[in-house]
């Protein structure tokens, strides 16, 4: 089985969005490699560490069956670029399946794969502008905690991080995981 690519910014990524699905993906069996815009040690907003082994450079989408994009604040200074957009644009190409949470599916709607399709996104009674963004890319808003739209699965943010993982889960493996397994 081939991994998991999972992409995050190397400082101020949503701690929820990196740990949980990767506790997840471990517990399924789910093998995967993270890569950052640097190489070692990245921190989260609420201070947790990860190590990156990879910058996005070396991620060859060929090697993988599914992209996932880590939100937070880090995502939108650190991976909203045209090394990402690439990224995004070669997994939608090569159908391999495509997921994004918090912020970062702006930087879906940037890279053009969101046109014509639904999807969520990190936004707030005060802050707007994420939604926007979608919308001006044209893509289908949802106010969702999860929304999957082929192999394309978007979420809203860290509340959300349990259902996305899950989502990222049954789309590789075609194995619903919201239902109680026996």
């Amino acid at each position: 089985m081939k991994k998991l690519a999972i992409i995050v910014a190397s400082k101020d990524f949503r701690d929820e969005e990196y740990f949980i699905p990767q506790a997840i993906f471990k517990k399924e069996g789910l093998p995967f490699k993270i890569f950052s815009d640097k190489k070692g040690v990245i921190i989260g907003v609420y201070g947790g560490e990860g190590f990156a082994g990879e910058e996005i450079e070396k991620l060859n989408v060929e090697d993988f069956s599914g992209v996932v994009f880590v939100g937070g604040p880090g995502a939108a200074k650190l991976l909203d670029n045209e090394k990402s957009y690439k990224i995004a644009k070669e997994a939608l190409r090569k159908n391999v399946l495509l997921a994004a949470i918090c912020i970062s599916p702006t930087i879906l709607a940037k890279a053009g794969v969101l046109e014509g399709k639904g999807a969520t996104v990190w936004n707030s009674s005060m802050e707007r502008e994420p939604i926007k963004i979608l919308k001006k890319f044209g893509t289908r808003y949802e106010n969702k905690d999860v929304v999957v739209d082929e192999r394309i699965i978007t979420a809203n943010g860290p509340e959300s991080a349990e259902k996305f993982a899950k989502e990222i889960v049954k789309g590789i493996r075609g194995k619903d995981l919201t239902k109680k397994q026996k």
